[in-house]
């Protein structure tokens, strides 16, 4: 099995990467499972909603929320308007795609592999959702929504875009490097994960943090949310094979086993430190999943399970070594995402042997180590310079009274709950003046 059989996302795209024999025909049945697989990545957004809204305080929960399903709408028109093409249009570099899908034009009737190309888009846009949302987690509880809004729509054009171009485009510098990430460890977590830390630099601490503990308003929420999110993430990992077979059955029962095997790790480390929790829980499954996307369909069962353990115990650590960032990442998007983003995509390299696919192991780890650093340096760098160019344009941050209160009334004028301002809802200050 090799490389380019295990990544039709890029090799099915413009004919270049594979020579076929025969022309694609259209499949039903892989069709259907696209579509149905689109559609779980897409309910991945509001299942993160629910996983950040819980965490949050509680007159914060409605824009925390917000900022995940404003995402859906603003990155589903800007998708359809330049982000496709930008990714994946033919005719580009190896650093962008041509402009010959602006409106997603040119591709009524055409197939991607064996389904329909509008479908292959849709699926896309998915991806280019769900990573605008991940980075709020990093600011949420002070940062505008207008802002977010701005800074969101450049970021999923200026830095996803072109990041799904390097790596899934039969075009992009790192796949033709030989690059693996079958799901979006590196365009996606990585990505997001660097970019929410700077964010929360730019941004500035929350205020009395690290004095004062914003515990989660509504531990069931978060719960909610990782449950939603795990059974999206079987179409998330699973379709991205493109196809109902052999390569979406591996990436589907490694899904199932490395998040397993990452509560379980996580809750093993709290309860060595404590007791564990609900929250550890819900976390360490997320984290499982985020390390085992770039490898779903490059590793073994037994692999994936090591990915999981070694995931979430790089995430535990780093997240309870949090204050040595010197940035306030609210939610800790980085230690969970980009941390488990880059252990994943470097095991991708270690474990890519056990189902026979890649190069030899060093060649493979030092193809995924450039990867790594290029996602880090392009998206932290893209990510700092775009937020200063939208301070520009309007602040970032609200006023210390409006944070204080909580971001609900004043960014919506609407309120999550008849009575936000609870005893767990509002910060709880660990002494000092």
């Amino acid at each position: 099995m090799t490389h380019k059989t295990l990544l039709p996302l890029a090799a099915l795209l413009g004919g270049t990467a594979l020579a076929q024999t025969a022309p694609p025909t259209l499949d039903s049945g892989d069709t259907a499972w696209m579509l149905m697989s689109a559609a779980l990545v897409l309910l991945m957004t509001p299942g993160l909603a629910f996983f950040y809204g819980g965490l949050t305080r509680a007159q914060s929960v409605l824009n925390t929320m917000m900022m995940s399903v404003v995402s859906i709408g603003l990155v589903g028109v800007l998708w359809m308007l330049a982000g496709y093409t930008l990714a994946f249009g033919e005719g580009g570099n190896a650093l962008i795609g041509g402009l010959s899908h602006l409106g997603l034009e040119g591709l009524a009737g055409q197939l991607t592999g064996t389904v329909p190309t509008y479908v292959f888009a849709a699926f896309q846009a998915m991806f280019a959702i769900i990573a605008v949302a991940l980075i709020s987690g990093a600011v949420v509880e002070r940062m505008r929504f207008g802002a977010f809004v701005t800074f969101g729509a450049l970021w999923s054009l200026l830095i996803y875009a072109p990041l799904a171009h390097w790596v899934w485009s039969a075009d992009g510098w790192l796949f033709k490097d030989g690059a693996l990430d079958f799901a979006g460890g590196t365009v996606i977590h990585i990505s997001a994960g660097v970019s929410a830390l700077v964010a929360a630099r730019v941004l500035g601490p929350r205020l009395g943090y690290p004095r004062a503990a914003h515990v989660p308003h509504n531990v069931p929420l978060v719960l909610l949310g990782a449950g939603l999110l795990w059974f999206g993430w079987m179409g998330f990992n699973a379709g991205s094979a493109l196809a109902a077979g052999q390569t979406a059955a591996l990436a589907f029962i490694t899904t199932l086993v490395a998040p397993a095997a990452a509560m379980l790790t996580w809750l093993a480390w709290e309860a060595r430190q404590g007791k564990p929790t609900a929250v550890g829980a819900a976390t360490g499954a997320v984290v499982g999943l985020v390390a085992i996307t770039p490898a779903c369909a490059f590793v073994s069962p037994w692999a994936a399970l090591l990915i999981g353990v070694l995931g979430a115990s790089a995430s535990y650590w780093t997240l309870n070594l949090k204050t040595h960032l010197r940035a306030d990442d609210t939610l800790d998007v980085f230690a969970c995402h980009g941390v488990a983003g880059i252990v994943g995509a470097l095991l991708t390299g270690a474990l890519a042997w056990t189902t026979g696919s890649g190069k030899a192991v060093p060649e493979q780890l030092l193809t995924q180590a450039v990867s790594v650093v290029a996602s880090l340096l392009y998206a932290g760098m893209g990510s700092f310079v775009l937020l200063k160019l939208v301070n520009v344009l309007t602040p970032l941050r609200v006023t210390a009274t409006q944070e204080l209160t909580g971001m609900d009334l004043h960014a919506h004028r609407e309120q999550g709950y008849s009575q936000p301002e609870t005893e767990l809802g509002a910060p709880v200050f660990l002494g000092g003046d």
